[in-house]
């Protein structure tokens, strides 16, 4: 059984993720115009039980990393629109999320998201690559550890 964290050492990084779509609030969201920051993905659910644990702590690092270069999106997935916006509203989450009802997001992930687990987080490098995933819900310790050190990566 796979861990629940795996970290990827800056030499053994994949390719950029490339990853865009509409988000809750019908505006287009390209993953590579956040290129040259670090990113935290998130495929969320509004069913999902252990999205409703770790919501109010993506939104609280979403809140605190802000200002040091670290964008958050979130990739709702086989919700209805309304129950994912009520989710974020619920949460008060106010970073973006990509709504994925046809599954191309995931799709796009997939080498890194398994298709039926949900939530899961990456952390992506400044460079758009995977630096990092949590299966499950996570804990606010685990992604800002995750987050602290990919951020005192070499610019």
């Amino acid at each position: 059984m796979s861990q629940p964290v795996t970290e990827y050492k800056v030499g053994d990084r994949g390719a950029p993720v490339y990853l865009s779509g509409a988000t809750l609030t019908d505006d287009e969201l390209d993953l590579a115009s956040l290129r040259g920051e670090v990113v935290v993905v998130n495929v969320w659910g509004s069913w999902c039980g252990p999205c409703r644990v770790e919501a109010p702590v993506l939104s609280r690092v979403s809140t605190d990393y802000r200002e040091r270069g670290v964008s958050f999106v979130g990739v709702n997935v086989k919700d209805n629109r309304a129950a994912a916006v009520a989710f974020e509203e619920e949460h008060g989450i106010t970073y973006p999320s990509i709504e994925d009802t046809d599954g191309r997001a995931v799709l796009a992930l997939s080498q890194y998201v398994p298709a039926s687990a949900v939530p899961v987080t990456l952390v992506l490098d400044r460079d758009g690559r995977v630096a990092a995933r949590v299966l499950g819900a996570v804990r606010e310790a685990t992604v800002t550890a995750l987050l602290d050190g990919t951020l005192a990566e070499a610019l």
